[in-house]
């Protein structure tokens, strides 16, 4: 286990960060020793019914070349509005238009109001995150290994400028090629800052702290451009990077895999402790996955403290609250909290459940109809590896007055209960239509959701 002090880590890549690294030694305390329910999947904001996916004529390719049946709102439809292979993240264009970016090709696509598609720029490294500026009047992408910004009018995109380079990626002469998360997400604050998702290297690997930039972080670039500089810290794959309408950052981000039992007591029916055992059933229920507010010098905790989410802490089949979720110092690299005091950090404001692998993060500011004209839309592409698998779907969660509601289901029926699956949702964005776009990198997809006529 590491034993190097944090504080000197994180304080030499962010002097700003309020946070102490306590000198304890034992493992986490004993709580509650009842049982309770198995962890709760999202819940339907209302009724979800099954609805045939409509599949255009030209379009029934493999995975849609059988019958597909997906769950929405009652009234609402759900079919395919372009074919697009590995399509990944999404943006609005001010003229309409729907972008769509494809990181294997190296390309940013033009989606019409029909479908239609042409290639908007090409030759990219991975591009992967796009984002617009307040005005409309510059398109932000984010490449595996630079942010470059372009003068939009009219449908086309020129004059391109570098605002950060060099940034990690499987390039980077330091990682030789190992870079599990180096697809890039960006956002544009309302005064002209951008916002850039870093991802860690890997599952815990605790040497992105020190890097520079800090992997596993999200960087601001300054309105104009600039030196980048840290953010937020502790954020292991934020692929979810949104601002919402009131100007504050959010990131959805995926948490780590493996989790060993953090507390001091037998798990289930062991009989001694099962403190720092990796445990299936622990697993596939830990860690909670943040949707976190981002303000300047905050630190989510990775690698050292995770998001627990049981209203009865340690006890197999705690029911779950994914709201304002308290950390947990992991077993593994912070027993005791000897690296960082877990309760020194801020509670998560949501949370999605273990492994649900969210990934495009957007807001609605009145395109939907009601209940979600207000509130954040989240593509969550599902688990790899818990048993049975967290399902994919489209979230929704509530947005008023600064604060995140609880998660939603807005779309769901990728996943059969047998855990196989016809598509898997990466982003979600609202149209001037007053419809949801979702990606699907798996099915190479892009879906058009209309609420009742």
């Amino acid at each position: 286990m590491r034993t190097a002090p944090l504080c000197r880590a994180w304080l030499a890549a962010l002097t700003v960060l309020p946070l102490l690294a306590a000198c304890g030694t034992g493992p986490n305390p004993v709580t509650n020793a009842v049982s309770g329910n198995e962890a709760p999947v999202a819940a339907a904001a209302a009724e979800l019914v099954p609805v045939p996916l409509g599949v255009p004529d030209g379009m029934a390719a493999a995975p849609l070349d059988q019958p597909r049946e997906a769950l929405v709102p009652e009234g609402w439809t759900l079919s395919v509005f372009a074919r697009v292979p590995n399509a990944r993240l999404a943006v609005w264009t001010p003229d309409r238009n729907l972008l769509v970016s494809v990181p294997d090709d190296g390309r940013v696509l033009v989606l019409g109001p029909d479908g239609a598609q042409r290639t908007l720029l090409e030759g990219l490294t991975q591009p992967h995150g796009l984002a617009f500026s307040p005005d409309g009047s510059t398109l932000h992408v984010a490449e595996s290994n630079r942010v470059v910004s372009y003068a939009y009018d009219a449908g086309a995109a020129t004059d391109p400028r570098v605002v950060a380079d060099d940034l990690p990626d499987a390039n980077s002469p330091d990682l030789r090629g190992a870079y599990g998360h180096e697809l890039k997400s960006v956002a544009a604050g309302p005064d002209g800052a951008l916002y850039v998702s870093i991802g860690s290297t890997g599952n815990i690997s605790v040497e992105d702290l020190t890097a520079t930039p800090p992997r596993a972080s999200i960087l601001r670039i300054p309105p104009g451009g600039g030196p980048v500089e840290p953010f937020a810290v502790g954020v292991r794959n934020g692929t979810g990077l949104a601002v919402a309408p009131d100007g504050a950052v959010w990131t959805a981000v995926n948490g780590r895999d493996n989790v060993p039992y953090p507390y001091d007591q037998p798990y289930g029916d062991a009989s001694g402790s099962s403190f720092g055992e990796v445990i299936n059933q622990y697993v596939t229920a830990h860690p909670a996955e943040p949707l976190a507010r981002l303000t300047a010098g905050r630190n989510l905790g990775w690698p050292y403290c995770n998001p627990d989410p049981d209203t009865q802490p340690g006890v197999q089949g705690s029911p779950q609250d994914l709201t304002d979720v308290p950390m947990v110092a992991d077993a593994e690299l912070n027993p005791g909290g000897r690296e960082l005091d877990c309760a020194t950090l801020p509670a998560m404001e949501q949370a999605f459940p273990a492994h649900s692998a969210p990934l495009g993060l957007a807001f609605t500011s009145g395109e939907l109809p009601e209940p979600y004209a207000e509130g954040a839309l989240a593509g969550v592409h599902g688990s790899w590896n818990a048993d049975p698998p967290r399902a994919p779907e489209v979230s929704f969660f509530p947005y008023a007055d600064g604060r995140m509601g609880a998660q939603q289901t807005l779309v769901g029926g990728f996943q059969d209960p047998s855990g196989a699956r016809w598509g898997r949702p990466v982003a979600a964005v609202s149209g001037p239509d007053g419809a949801v776009y979702i990606t699907d990198d798996d099915a190479g997809a892009v879906y058009r959701l209309a609420p009742p006529a």
